[in-house]
């Protein structure tokens, strides 16, 4: 299957806390989206890899995802070193998505920077002939390499270069992160305390939306950073 937009993120929920709505939406326009997790998120503190994965399934079905996946790699402890890089480039050559979403170029957890690093240098790698990897038959696959990767924004405050529209798709996002009811606040949960599971988190994500929405006039929007300038064909497509 190709897919229009595949979103890479370093743990299960970091798509839904950062760009879920965007990936509803080009669901709903009918386009091919899928998310590949790169760990189980075994290190959090609540909740567990069996829960996360289940969580994770729950979230796929609401935002309309035709593929959700889980690399497995060493939550806390993965590389941006060849064998990771092989890994990701396997899955980039099997569904040669048009745009590819990554995690936030820094950020608060070390993960965070170093996927992003990993997406970004695996996308070049990508696309070399020489670079030999096979799929899951042991076919030699082709080189494919997308022309678009954007970052997307996470918990530090970064300056987007591009912000989406997500206002009618708010109430699903705000659905998908429900659906990692073990990470985040619950009046009535034993479990510890985390920087994500306070009640001023999720206050955070929804004031962050509103503020990027503000910018271009709508209710909530999410953002993005580049790695080469954006070009419009004309004016006329700027919101």
């Amino acid at each position: 299957m190709k897919l229009n937009i595949l979103a890479f993120a370093a743990h299960p929920d970091d798509i839904e806390l950062s760009c879920a709505g965007t990936l509803a939406k080009h669901a709903e326009m009918g386009e091919n989206v899928g998310i590949i997790d790169l760990t189980e998120g075994e290190m959090g503190t609540r909740g567990t890899p069996k829960i996360r994965l289940e969580e994770a399934a729950a979230s796929a079905d609401v935002l309309g995802l035709k593929i959700r996946e889980n690399l497995g790699f060493e939550d806390a402890f993965f590389k941006n070193d060849l064998p990771h890089q092989k890994e990701i480039v396997k899955k980039i050559r099997q569904y040669q998505p048009d745009i590819i979403l990554a995690n936030a170029v820094s950020d608060r957890h070390p993960d965070h920077a170093r996927a992003s690093e990993l997406i970004s240098e695996s996308v070049f790698l990508a696309g070399l002939k020489k670079f030999e990897t096979v799929d899951d038959n042991g076919k030699a696959q082709t080189a494919y390499r997308p022309s678009k990767v954007y970052h997307y924004i996470q918990s530090l405050p970064i300056i987007p270069d591009f912000v989406v529209d997500v206002s009618d798709q708010w109430q699903k996002k705000m659905k998908s992160i429900k659906a990692f009811d073990s990470q985040f606040y619950k009046q009535d949960s034993n479990e510890p305390e985390t920087y994500i599971s306070s009640p001023r988190f999720m206050k955070m994500i929804e004031a962050r939306a509103m503020e990027f929405g503000q910018i271009i006039g709508v209710d909530y929007a999410e953002g993005f950073t580049v790695e080469r300038y954006l070009g419009v064909k004309d004016l006329n497509g700027l919101i």
